[in-house]
């Protein structure tokens, strides 16, 4: 997370500018963890005072099954030069694909199917097993994974069969979760969430990187600049100065605030409480006289998801 370069890899790519759609790939479209489904469990984890593991699939894009019959040109430097036309045959996914990251989503929900976990059918990319008052949720974010549950055994079999079926790094506790921080207190059943990385990164962007970034602290921790952030971007087509030092003044706000984090944990004596609360500005917008929307919903004190945005149609009232 110090953005410092750690290790050097080399790789074999693809080049996917090469493949032909209905020849070398059919479907491309991987399915996401949203983050707002990360911060509903972690307010579970916190809540139940569950354990959160995190492990990495190493060379995630290797481990995925072909649908199609993939060849490929020899890379410079691996060409026989006694059969210059000879082209490799792909026996697996590899990096460059178009498909790389589908097919590793396919075989990981194949792999994990057969160990009795359940696909949310509302969150593909959320998987849960239960076995009496035993929970484990697991969680696929690309190639990191999220192990969440409340007995230990259960967990330590999880992370031992997905060594049996992938080549995986285990990183023990989670620490980060898309570059958010995380913060435990596990006698107060407390978890914070932050993104002070990010906010470090922030200052030495330009214009449309600077409210990109913005979006991504405020899509991940900071509901607080949602408004604003919802605001500035809607005049990254033709910024002025204005707009320029309103952004600048949106990233010492966050720099200055970099400590404030989510908090999930609640009041253990009562049950998971959800509730929502939202407001409208009516004709906010001076140019086209259009209104701001905003919502939050809360789950036992902590921020889940939130909104702010400009009305699609002209609102004659409240």
């Amino acid at each position: 997370m110090d953005r410092a370069v750690h290790t050097y890899k080399a790789r074999l790519m693809a080049k996917d500018y090469t493949q032909t759609p209905g020849i070398d790939y059919e479907k491309t479209f991987p399915t996401v963890v949203d983050i707002r489904s990360i911060r509903i469990l972690i307010a579970i984890v916190a809540f139940y005072d569950y354990v959160i593991w995190q492990m990495n699939i190493k060379t995630a894009f290797f481990s995925g099954y072909l649908s199609e019959e993939v060849y490929m040109e020899k890379p410079e430097g691996f060409i026989n030069p006694k059969y210059p036309n000879r082209a490799c045959k792909l026996k697996s996914s590899i990096y460059g694909l178009k498909q790389a990251s589908r097919q590793l989503n396919k075989r990981f929900d194949d792999e994990i199917k057969k160990f009795s976990f359940t696909k949310n059918r509302d969150e593909p990319c959320v998987h849960l097993k239960a076995s009496e008052s035993n929970v484990t949720f697991l969680i696929l974010y690309v190639d990191d994974i999220l192990i969440m549950g409340n007995h230990i055994p259960m967990l330590q079999d999880v992370k031992s069969y997905l060594g049996r079926c992938f080549a995986m790094k285990d990183l023990g506790e989670a620490a980060y979760i898309l570059r958010i921080k995380i913060y435990r207190d596990r006698s107060r059943r407390l978890i914070g969430a932050s993104t002070p990385a990010e906010l470090k990164h922030m200052k030495n962007v330009p214009d449309a990187s600077a409210v990109g970034s913005i979006m991504y602290a405020m899509r991940c921790t900071r509901h607080d600049v949602a408004f604003a952030q919802n605001i500035t971007s809607q005049f990254q087509q033709n910024p002025g100065d204005l707009h320029w030092t309103t952004v600048k003044n949106i990233l010492k706000y966050l720099r200055i605030t970099k400590d404030v984090f989510l908090v999930y944990g609640g009041d253990i004596k009562r049950e998971l409480r959800v509730s929502c609360y939202t407001d409208a500005g009516y004709l906010t917008d001076a140019d086209d006289l259009k209104s701001q929307t905003e919502y939050v919903f809360v789950l036992n004190g902590g921020a889940v998801d939130w909104m702010s945005a400009k009305q699609s149609i002209f609102a004659t009232h409240l």
